[in-house]
């Protein structure tokens, strides 16, 4: 699936303020390694639908043994084991007897602690990874665990590791040991431990969207085969937000395009991005937050949410809007099915001008039936000359007046909204009050 940095960006999928991300949200992984395995797969959503239920076996398949998952490998082990690779230790002696290990501990007193040290947190590391292949491997896990199953066992059968694993977890170990293992940690072992080291890497960013599931009660998405664009959301809501309302939606090659009104504030914008999100997520073989979630594979996801101006290229709000316009319609004539989002276009002009501009836009892209669009915009007035077209639906958030108040029920509706409370919210903040003191 095609998603480029503005839609990364608009969606919050990464953010400079990263715990306001959906990749911090979905961060459960226990290593440095795994993280940045997690960041990987979230930057690459699939477009083939075999992968993507591959990937959600794999994560049913880990949430399921959850609580079995081994604890003995921690960030500090991994860390451990790459620095004894990266130290140009003086080389430790292949027979460790009285002598060589007597003379080793003392002359060398620096790297036998380092040794030492180490041994202690390969052998957690091969017990942690020795248990993975025991919970990933059974006869209806999905092909690629019982094939990192296979491949720990083949790398574990070394007879110095099955001694190694034969040692109890918080047993000590000799200075004979120590060398011994030492040794072949050193010299036989480090492209095998090269391979197991990313292999677990991957299993924390599986186990770590599986606890993503597991924590928010994310359902996993059901996929249609279909040639056209399709996708019915059922309490559909945002996961980034601590008490979230959900919403109803469905877009099809018959009502492929939504139009949607409301008062600033009212949840156009999170609406957009819930739905947006949800589609992304599904496409990364993830859960998603709904009750219930059906939708053909989309070749992309393209946003206009958070268009800025670029003062150093001396370039307006209102031209960075028109260009990404432009780059978005270049890119949906391809012909394949797109999930395009759009908030509140052209705001950087003024309102003859987003008005005309919006109209033309609108009719341009009803033409184009082989994507699903979403368009929120305050521009009430061109809905009315929109529902000659065929294919849009009409949706808009409510808001009411309470006790002088903003009332909002995030509840979508049917229709066209003609809310309009920006001299409200001026008065209410006493703007009009502090004008008058002038």
């Amino acid at each position: 699936m095609q998603i480029d940095k503005t839609t990364y960006n608009d969606l919050s999928v990464f953010s400079a303020e990263e715990t306001f991300s959906i990749f911090h949200k979905l961060d459960f992984t226990r290593t440095t390694g795994g993280k940045e395995w997690l960041r990987y797969m979230m930057r690459e959503p699939f477009d083939v639908l075999s992968k993507i239920k591959d990937t959600q076996n794999i994560i049913r398949q880990i949430e399921f043994r959850l609580e079995e998952w081994p604890t003995c490998i921690t960030n500090g082990t991994l860390i451990m084991m790459e620095r004894f690779y990266d130290t140009a230790l003086d080389p430790i002696p292949h027979s460790a007897d009285f002598i060589s290990t007597g003379l080793y501990k003392t002359l060398h007193s620096a790297d036998y602690g380092l040794v030492r040290y180490s041994v202690k947190h390969f052998h957690d590391f091969i017990s942690g990874v020795q248990q993975l292949a025991v919970l990933i491997d059974a006869p209806q896990a999905p092909p690629k665990l019982q094939t990192f199953a296979s491949r720990i066992r083949q790398l574990l059968q070394h007879r110095q590791l099955q001694e190694l694993l034969n040692k109890k977890a918080g047993e000590s170990f000799s200075i004979r040991e120590n060398l011994y293992y030492g040794h072949f940690l050193s010299n036989r072992f480090k492209v095998q431990c090269s391979e197991l080291t990313e292999m677990f890497y991957q299993l924390d960013a599986w186990y770590s969207m599986a606890m993503a599931v597991r924590q928010y009660g994310l359902t996993f998405p059901e996929f249609v085969v279909s040639e056209e664009p399709f996708v019915k959301a059922d309490k559909l809501y945002h996961i980034l937000l601590p008490q979230p309302v959900s919403y109803d939606i469905e877009l099809s090659p018959q009502s492929n395009f939504l139009f949607l009104t409301g008062a600033n504030m009212a949840g156009k914008s999170t609406f957009i991005k819930s739905l947006g999100v949800a589609v992304y997520l599904a496409h990364l073989g993830m859960g998603v937050p709904a009750e219930k979630l059906t939708l053909s594979l989309f070749d992309g996801i393209l946003s206009n949410i958070n268009v800025e101006d670029n003062i150093v290229k001396g370039e307006s709000y209102f031209f960075n809007e028109v260009q990404r316009i432009k780059k978005t319609i270049l890119t949906i004539s391809n012909g394949k099915k797109w999930l395009v989002l759009i908030d509140e276009l052209f705001k950087g002009t003024n309102i003859q001008d987003a008005m005309r501009c919006s109209l033309t836009v609108v009719k341009g892209l009803i033409r184009i039936r082989g994507s699903l669009f979403i368009l929120s915009t305050h521009l009430y007035e061109i809905g009315e000359e929109m529902k000659q077209y065929p294919g849009i639906s009409f949706k808009y958030f409510e808001t009411g007046i309470q006790d002088d108040k903003l009332v909002f029920s995030y509840q979508l509706k049917d229709g066209i909204s003609n809310d309009r409370f920006g001299y409200f919210i001026l008065k209410t903040e006493k703007v009009v009050e502090l004008l008058d003191q002038l």
